[in-house]
């Protein structure tokens, strides 16, 4: 029954070789996740390599198949589990600003609220969680280039966002490193931000995605090129959302590669602006008028950049 199957067999082999091999890392990894962790990435990965081969490519309202929706949200968790894996390994015994680098892929809302309840301890506290809430801001832009990349391998909206993009990151770069090294090592508790991996979590990303596409193809039914725009809006919810729905209506035709590139970095800075009023919620007052202050230059810059961008 087996004959003209070598090719599985022997792949078969090398995976479980490279399971037996890496059995002690595996057993560190998992030591580092608390079994209802281990639960949900179990749940989730037996979803996703049960639903994904067995779902037909049926256009969903015309704009994108399911099936290519699936494997999108299971990329996307993929890199915020991995990240989130990292930061539940080193927690803040790295400091802040390594948490909030690493927190930032995962999820930068949920981290920036974290991070600014810290600031709420001792006065302080309030550079050093900056410092950290400006790492956090500059992976999630460092991650909306990638996720891009992603939905549209061949780099044409990656690279129209670049420019603009890379402005935000370099002079977000400059501010964190004006507020000194010295305020990284300092420890900052346990950050609460939930497992990506979970299929509530996922859920909620493969829906954000989904009802943003269809507003935006409506939008861009009734008021052209800026109804698009507008929809960057939904940053203020979920940036990477945007940045995979505009993505997706480039690779399908429905708008040019330019109108997608400068809605994700519009999103983009969305996101920024709105560390601020995270900083306002949950952070000490001395924070939200540093939050105002540093996260209104980089908007400013930002913004200055994409339209100066446009005008070439």
């Amino acid at each position: 029954m087996g004959y003209g199957y070598g090719l599985f067999a022997i792949v078969s082999s090398i995976v479980v070789s490279f399971l037996l091999i890496q059995k002690k890392p595996l057993h560190q990894f998992a030591g580092n996740l608390t079994k209802e962790e281990l639960y949900n990435a179990i749940q989730f990965l037996a979803v996703a390599f049960i639903l994904y081969p067995v779902m037909p490519e049926k256009q969903l309202f015309g704009l994108i198949d399911l099936r290519s929706a699936i494997l999108i949200v299971i990329l996307v968790s993929l890199i915020s589990f991995l990240s989130y894996v990292l930061l539940r390994k080193f927690g803040t015994k790295r400091g802040i600003c390594y948490s909030g680098f690493v927190g930032g892929f995962v999820n930068s809302e949920a981290t920036t609220a974290a991070l600014a309840g810290l600031s709420k301890r001792a006065e302080e506290m309030t550079d050093p969680v900056l410092t950290g809430i400006l790492l956090c801001n500059i992976s999630m832009l460092i991650r909306n280039l990638v996720l891009a990349l992603i939905v549209e391998p061949t780099g044409k909206t990656t690279l129209f966002m670049l420019p603009p993009q890379a402005v935000i990151i370099l002079v977000s770069i400059v501010i964190a490193l004006k507020y000194n090294k010295k305020f990284c090592p300092i420890d900052g508790g346990d950050l609460k931000i939930q497992s990506p991996f979970s299929l509530g979590q996922a859920f909620k990303f493969g829906i954000a995605f989904t009802l943003i596409l269809l507003i935006e193809n409506f939008a861009y039914d009734i008021a052209g090129t800026a109804g698009i725009y507008i929809t960057a809006f939904g940053a203020l919810v979920s940036s990477s959302g945007v940045i995979v729905s505009v993505t997706l209506l480039a690779v399908s035709g429905n708008i040019s590669y330019a109108t997608a590139a400068n809605t994700a970095v519009l999103a983009s800075l969305i996101s920024t602006i709105n560390k601020i009023l995270l900083s306002k919620i949950s952070g000490s007052p001395s924070l939200f008028s540093l939050a105002k202050k540093i996260f209104g230059i980089i908007t400013v810059i930002g913004t200055l950049a994409l339209l100066l961008w446009n005008s070439i």
